[in-house]
């Protein structure tokens, strides 16, 4: 179950407060293709046969699957985690630790697997990840990682999925 609901709070209380101090919110939603150009590209109506619904959500509109509902967070075997959207390797279980936030994280994505970029959604300031090859939102970074990188790559388990080495 993502949180429809909960976005829905957020993003109404944001834009009461922003109304309150005279000012507009600094960024709507878009679908995180809009601000690059990626070597995989679907309608919205491809996207969505493509992808299960939570999947859409999440990597098409940038939502937020509910914390510990992905088994993901839980998978502990060697192997590498890719992208739901168009199977990019993203992340290697070797950088993979237990954040305690309810989704999987990383200290560090492979090489040329995210793009990052300024997302200012909800009257915060964050750091988007977004797949390299499609655009797909998988969550964001922040810097309360462990060493060596000291960052904390916060995934979306819907986003990605899972393939174990042998």
């Amino acid at each position: 179950m993502l949180l429809s609901r909960r976005r829905f709070v957020i993003a109404g209380s944001a834009l009461t407060l922003s109304a309150v101090a005279g000012s507009a919110c600094a960024h709507s939603i878009a679908s995180p293709a809009d601000a690059h150009d990626f070597a995989v590209t679907h309608t919205d109506a491809q996207w969505r046969d493509l992808l299960t619904p939570d999947q859409f959500d999440v990597l098409r509109r940038a939502g937020t699957e509910t914390p510990y509902s992905s088994p993901l967070n839980d998978e502990h075997r060697h192997g590498t985690f890719g992208c739901a959207g168009c199977a990019l390797p993203l992340f290697s279980s070797d950088t993979k630790f237990d954040s305690g936030t309810g989704w999987p994280s990383f200290w560090k994505p492979l090489a040329g697997a995210i793009v990052e970029r300024t997302d200012s959604t909800f009257g915060m300031t964050r750091t988007e990840v977004l797949c390299s090859r499609c655009g797909g939102h998988l969550g964001h970074v922040f810097d309360d990682g462990p060493a060596p990188t000291h960052l904390r790559y916060c995934m979306n388990g819907v986003a990605m999925n899972f393939t174990a080495l042998t």
